[in-house]
């Protein structure tokens, strides 16, 4: 369960900032939809590591635009089709990828690494080719909630 302080933190850096990745959560799913994002990134993201992989989770989540059930793009068999669901796999994948991207040297940009795993280009599930456009598009989403950060 997400603890108080946790969220009354997040709260008090809403309150500071002109759109935080958390603010921007809730803006686009509302405060209960929130509360689970929370609860995802304190599950699945080590705590030194919130403060650069939550925007990145964020800027998924805005990249992605998903419908109820696939908000995050994730389409693995495995994932529930539920909001939090969503954004602790997404979560969880953000963090997997980032140690795996750290161990291997940090070569390239992460977002360029984590989007050959993320989202493809060439995939089987994206017959139109807009996967092409993931890394760019999570970009400018992180660099737009990582200014308020």
């Amino acid at each position: 369960m997400v603890t108080m302080r946790f969220i009354a933190a997040l709260l008090l850096c809403i309150t500071c900032n002109a759109q935080t990745y958390y603010e921007a959560i809730v803006a686009k799913d509302g405060i209960t939809r929130a509360t689970d994002y929370v609860d995802a990134i304190r599950v699945n993201i080590r705590p030194k590591l919130h403060s650069k992989l939550a925007p990145i989770v964020t800027a998924i989540r805005y990249a992605e635009n998903g419908k109820k059930g696939r908000e995050y793009g994730i389409l693995h068999k495995r994932c529930p089709n539920t909001y939090r669901g969503q954004a602790g796999w997404c979560a969880a994948t953000v963090q997997k990828n980032y140690d795996r991207w750290v161990k291997a040297g940090k070569n390239g940009k992460f977002i360029d690494f984590l989007g050959r795993v993320y989202c493809p280009v060439g995939a089987e599930n994206d017959p139109t080719g807009l996967n092409k456009h993931w890394t760019k598009n999570v970009r400018h989403f992180v660099n737009r909630f990582k200014a308020y950060t």
